[in-house]
């Protein structure tokens, strides 16, 4: 039962106010004037309710008095002589909400109820924060690396607001997860989370799948239906691979962003929402601004707070805690007795790169659990490391005096080059997009380059 402090001097307004709290659940305790308020103070009141105008302290000095005995208490102050000079200062010195009278007594508990909410939200969060250094998961997400702490006392912080976030990373390392944290630790956490891959769907059909539509709207629209946005009222909706979208849909994005309203495909009717935004990309979008392919505005709105996620070889002493954790989910769901795995197969997860993240970890665990006929993991399916280590020198088995240097200087590198990219396609079995992470080249020159040493993909996917 959550506790009201009432300080008021009418005891007719006290007297009312008294049975609507008591009727409504909560434990009310009063005072008449500013000195018998602080003295109730003391017994840690969950909210209090404070007038402006008291007899022998106002209610402003008593408010800062208040805060100085506990900065976190939740204070909502009311006042019939309501002016802009009272709210502002009410609001600088902590005040959680400024009331004009005359309000009905439904609306005051409304304010009351949302100040509580913030208050446990705000509580769970410091507690959540006391114990992050001794956190190895946060809802789904799994890491005691100092980068995960420092993401875990970011989600917790964020959650709390109702800030549009952006999670930016590569593929592969857990930006739903995230998207998903925040959500369930906010104030929305019993509304819907709605996920939407905005790079899955062509551009009619994204909007309709954002939007809605009318019957008749298009082809095969035999009826009207509600969009992701409406379905996420009063929740949140999670924006993935928002890069993704076309200029066209990023105009009427960037109008839900700015005031929450948008119409149906096909509709002239402007519907509004209250919905949180979270969005997430792989890619670099200011680069993507620099190249005409995503709008400033819009990146500006998504990215008022940003959340950068690490990728898997910047936190390789969660290798071990991860492999365990799948280890355990594998184990139950193939029913078999699989203890762990061998100190090589450690090893060589320490030393592997995981250019697919999490994600890669985990499918390769799933898929050695599965092949696994005994209890100790001993072999892993892992492209060997491609990139030569610093300092180490090429070597060659003859080198011909007879010819031109620059000419055996062009044939030595061709040749080498062509060895390079021949040896990463065997050992990505033909996957271009990652033999192009590994020799962090772009795709487009990655693809150049096997064009030019005649290298087709085909050959390589057969060695597999």
């Amino acid at each position: 039962m959550s506790k009201i402090l009432l300080v008021e001097d009418d005891s007719l307004m006290v007297k009312m106010y008294n049975l609507k709290f008591t009727h409504d659940g909560f434990e009310v305790d009063t005072a008449l004037d500013g000195e018998q308020a602080l003295q109730k103070v003391k017994n840690k009141p969950d909210v209090i309710v404070l007038d402006i105008m008291l007899p022998k302290m106002s209610g402003l000095v008593l408010l800062k008095a208040i805060k100085e005995m506990n900065n976190q208490q939740p204070v909502v102050m009311m006042s019939a002589f309501g002016t802009i000079d009272y709210a502002v200062e009410a609001t600088r010195q902590g005040a959680s909400d400024f009331l004009i009278k005359p309000f009905s007594n439904d609306y005051l508990l409304v304010v009351i109820e949302k100040v509580l909410n913030q208050k446990r939200i705000l509580e769970e969060n410091l507690l959540l924060r006391e114990q992050l250094s001794d956190r190895v998961s946060f809802h789904n997400l799994i890491g005691k690396n100092f980068k995960m702490q420092k993401l875990y006392d970011m989600i917790s912080t964020v959650s709390g607001s109702e800030a549009t976030v952006l999670i930016t990373g590569e593929t592969g390392t857990g930006k739903d997860l995230v998207a998903q944290a925040i959500h369930y630790h906010s104030l929305r956490k019993d509304k819907r989370f709605v996920k939407v891959d905005c790079s899955l769907l062509t551009d009619t059909l994204l909007e309709s799948e954002l939007f809605g539509h009318e019957r008749g709207a298009f082809t095969h629209a035999v009826q009207q239906r509600i969009g992701r946005f409406e379905y996420a009222h009063g929740g949140t909706i999670f924006l993935d691979e928002v890069g993704e979208i076309s200029p066209t849909l990023q105009v009427k994005l960037l109008r839900v962003l700015h005031d929450r309203k948008f119409e149906r495909v096909g509709s002239n009717k402007t519907l509004e929402v209250d919905v949180r935004i979270i969005a997430a990309t792989n890619k670099d979008l200011q680069k993507e601004i620099s190249q005409g392919k995503f709008r400033e505005d819009l990146y500006y709105r998504l990215n008022v707070v940003q959340i950068a996620l690490p990728p898997l070889r910047e936190r390789r002493d969660d290798v071990p805690l991860l492999t365990e954790h799948f280890l355990k989910k594998f184990r139950k769901k193939l029913n078999k007795e699989i203890k762990g795995f061998s100190q090589e197969v450690l090893t060589a997860m320490m030393k592997y790169d995981w250019p697919g993240n999490v994600r890669e970890l985990e499918n390769i665990i799933e898929r050695s659990a599965i092949m696994e006929k005994g209890k100790l993991i001993s072999r892993i399916d892992l492209p060997n490391a491609v990139v030569p280590r610093k300092n180490t020198p090429l070597q060659v088995d003859h080198i011909d005096t007879s010819i031109p240097f620059q000419e055996l200087k062009k044939g030595l590198i061709d040749h080498f080059e062509r060895e390079y990219f021949k040896k990463l396609l065997i050992q990505c079995r033909g996957n271009i997009m990652r033999a192009s992470k590994c020799a962090q080249m772009d795709y487009k020159t990655f693809y150049e380059k096997m064009k030019k040493h005649s290298l087709r993909r085909s050959d390589f996917t057969a060695k597999s």
